[in-house]
């Protein structure tokens, strides 16, 4: 029989390629969305949508919907794609392609992960004696009243600003020096026996220039001391599966630890374009707690991967020009048309023949997603 996969949330970045790997794997998937959300991967042909209470208007309610889904569906495990499905997930009660108890925490704890990654010799930004600053919630979900709040963050330049912000944001805060550089990244799958399947990845651009996420990145090797470090953060937490070390590269060279995400990440189709399934690991892992993924070998070529609705968001972005106050240098109009061209090489998020259907919806959402931030910015 062919086994059931509940994962979710369906409107999360990584939802559509790892849904689509699962199904690639043999598996039936499954995708637990937000009621009243339209997500592009409903679009899909080979993933079942089913809404649920979002944990943002009632946390009980979706954690009890996922779990009654699970049982219904006969799920053999329940991925979660996101840190607000970790949140979920782990109280359901059902078997989890995941983090859970302990590992839940820490997957949901930057105190924590900022404490670990210390001990194991990463460079982690502190709190400097003159701004700016970023402060950000320690807590990736904090729940209030039965509903889920994700807090975010934001810069500051004044203590005054710090201590707005801290009383602004729900729950225990860092404060650490704003830090400008390249984003990287540094995947993996942790077995009793080590770190298997290392891969990573460099942002190109950035669907906001002054600072968001990628809209195109490229995938690059991990060095072996970022290695070492990684894996004796993972060891020191007894971290299983999955993993994903948010890193912000320096002009000097220094990789300085952001954060870890313990479930799929922006970035995943760019490893699973390099024949590195995670989420199909996570999942077999679950089932099997023996279970030992095996690389592709040799090692599989570099690729560079876009998302076309924030690559659009990107150009833009340019178009209008620098907004006052920005630091740093903008794009050059000329040479970001040029960037932006496309190539033979280049490899799309969420696009795969049969499901064409799937990267259009997803590509007007994130523009209709884009307006929607830019009127509400409009006096």
């Amino acid at each position: 029989m062919t086994e059931t996969i509940l994962i979710g949330f369906a409107e999360a970045f990584a939802a559509i390629e790892s849904a689509w790997s699962l199904a690639d794997a043999g598996y039936d998937v499954v995708a637990f969305t937000r009621r009243g959300t339209k997500p592009a991967l409903a679009s899909s042909r080979r993933v079942r949508v089913l809404p649920v209470t979002p944990p943002e208007e009632d946390a009980a309610a979706c954690v009890a919907e996922v779990a009654d889904a699970a049982e219904r569906l006969g799920a053999a495990a329940v991925l979660p794609l996101d840190d607000l499905a970790v949140w979920v997930c782990d109280r359901t009660g059902r078997r989890v392609a995941g983090a859970t108890g302990d590992a839940a925490a820490f997957a949901l704890d930057k105190s924590l992960q900022v404490a670990a990654a210390t001990n194991a010799g990463l460079a982690v930004p502190e709190r400097s004696a003159d701004g700016p600053w970023i402060v950000k919630a320690a807590l990736a979900v904090v729940e209030q009243e039965n509903r889920l709040i994700r807090p975010g963050g934001r810069v500051a330049a004044t203590p005054a600003d710090v201590e707005r912000a801290t009383a602004d944001l729900a729950g225990p805060v860092l404060v650490q020096r704003l830090l400008t550089g390249v984003g990287e990244g540094v995947f993996g799958f942790a077995t009793e026996d080590g770190v298997r399947a290392w891969s990573g990845h460099r942002r190109v651009r950035m669907a906001d220039p002054r600072g968001s996420a990628s809209s195109a990145c490229r995938s690059i090797t991990v060095d072996e001391d970022l290695r070492a470090r990684t894996e004796k953060l993972l060891a020191a937490v007894g971290w299983r599966g999955m993993f994903m070390l948010e890193l912000l590269r320096d002009a000097d060279g220094t990789p300085w630890f952001m954060e870890v995400n313990g479930r799929p990440w922006g970035s995943m189709a760019l490893a699973l374009r390099r024949g590195l399934p995670y989420p199909v690991w996570a999942v077999r892992q679950a089932l099997d707690p023996a279970f030992v993924p095996e690389p592709p070998d040799p090692e599989p070529p570099h690729v560079v991967c876009r998302h076309l609705g924030r690559e659009l968001v990107h150009l833009a972005a340019v178009l209008r020009g620098p907004i006052a106050g920005h630091p740093g240098p903008w794009p050059r109009r000329g040479a970001t048309l040029a960037a932006l061209r496309p190539r033979r090489s280049d490899r799309w998020y969420n696009l795969r023949a049969g499901e064409r259907r799937v990267f259009w919806k997803d590509t007007w959402s994130t523009l209709a997603a884009q307006a929607a931030r830019m009127r509400k910015k409009t006096p």
